[in-house]
């Protein structure tokens, strides 16, 4: 528990949980792209407005920043047949395989050394300037069922001909389902994803991935492939929108913090000040390095759109001016926490008792927030993923 959050003492996980009807769960994207409703919110009195998505702009001032998430989904769930199987044990069927983050690139190790431990194989840190770059065959991946899925085993990926596209081996194994897996090197290892992955929708959205999620699980404006969840705040977004913005004189900047575990795993402890995150892999350009500190500096207001971009700029400015860099962060957000670059917050609904609903309760405050949420509730808001959004300013 760092100082910053430490007004989170004694706050329990449960004390952010909800009654959400699962019918207002959204199953599928709105018709349209950026048809959404939005619940505004004052940060300081909790005041609600109920709004359209397409009304964003005249919540917006000329000279803000709007700061995007420019991450794009990869097909991160595979099908894979277990080829070394133990004595006695029954051979399965296919077992789902979810990539959740590649290993930065090290230096081959000594030949017949042990794979290193799950939890020691993250290297970078906040502030790295020169971090390693990603390895395409090295990566962590939570399997299910996992619980035979032992170490040493091989795994083949086939296409929908039965054709082996990929093979890994077993590395290391973890809690709750993790692997460290070592893909076999081929041509193009991303461009096999894109033949025989499939996009990674959550659990909570109860159908199988189908082709137009291709497009619609990943925002209009994403460009740097890497994460395996949407940075859904970005989904209503329209290029036509963004244009319209710009002759605002509303400011875009763009990050990049690929989504892993950091943002989606279930908390499994009882006490906030016990919550630790996932790392998640993040990059700041020198220009939008230059851009944010400009809008601090002259006091302009700096919109986060979306959890990705709050964690990525709050991490980032952790020893004062953002620099140009990547690394990875850890950052837990939750009451007490003083933010330091995020003024206005664009989101989407939350799980309950998740991080995420403790960054916006760090944000608006929870007794705030968890009215906004009895108030979605009882309007139908869409929640989740494919839902509607809230602007809190």
């Amino acid at each position: 528990m760092t100082e910053e959050n430490a007004s989170n003492q004694g706050l329990r996980v449960d004390d952010f949980d909800f009654h959400l009807p699962p019918e207002l769960i959204a199953q599928q994207p709105p018709a349209e792209r950026g048809q959404s409703r939005m619940l505004v919110m004052d940060r300081a009195t909790g005041a609600l407005q109920d709004a359209q998505f397409a009304d964003l702009p005249s919540h917006l001032n000329p000279g803000d920043l709007l700061v995007l998430n420019d991450s794009r989904v990869i097909p991160a769930r595979l099908y894979a047949r277990r080829t070394t199987i133990r004595d006695r044990q029954a051979a399965t069927g296919l077992i789902e395989v979810l990539l959740t983050q590649p290993e930065p690139r090290a230096p081959s190790p000594p030949e017949n050394s042990r794979a290193p431990s799950l939890r020691v194989l993250s290297v970078a840190r906040v502030g790295d300037l020169n971090p390693q770059p990603a390895s395409e065959n090295i990566w962590h991946a939570l399997v299910k069922p996992g619980r035979k899925v032992a170490v040493g085993e091989r795994l083949e990926f086939p296409n929908t001909a039965g054709e082996i596209e990929l093979t890994a081996e077993v590395l290391d194994r973890g809690e709750f389902g993790e692997r460290l897996l070592r893909f076999d090197p081929v041509e193009d290892f991303y461009a096999a994803l894109d033949r025989i992955g499939h996009m990674p929708l959550p659990p909570y959205i109860r159908r199988d991935d189908v082709t137009a999620d291709r497009e619609r699980y990943q925002t209009v404006f994403s460009r740097e492939r890497g994460s395996v969840a949407a940075p859904t705040a970005g989904l209503h977004f329209t290029s036509q929108l963004l244009t319209a913005l710009a002759a605002q004189g509303i400011e875009v900047a763009r990050v990049t913090l690929h989504v892993g575990l950091g943002t989606f795993a279930p908390l499994r402890v009882d006490r906030v000040d016990q919550v630790h995150l996932h790392r998640e892999r993040y990059s700041i350009s020198p220009q939008a390095a230059a851009q944010i500190n400009a809008a601090a500096r002259s006091a302009r207001r700096i919109v986060a759109v979306g959890t990705t971009v709050v964690r990525t700029l709050e991490s980032a400015s952790a020893s004062g001016q953002l620099t140009p860099h990547s690394g990875e962060t850890e950052i837990f957000l939750s009451p007490g926490y003083k933010f330091r670059i995020v003024n206005a917050l664009l989101t989407n609904f939350h799980l309950p008792k998740s991080s995420l609903l403790m960054l916006i309760s760090a944000f608006a405050g929870r007794e705030n927030v968890l009215a906004a949420y009895h108030h979605a509730v009882q309007q139908k808001y869409r929640f989740f993923s494919y839902g509607d959004c809230m602007f809190i300013a």
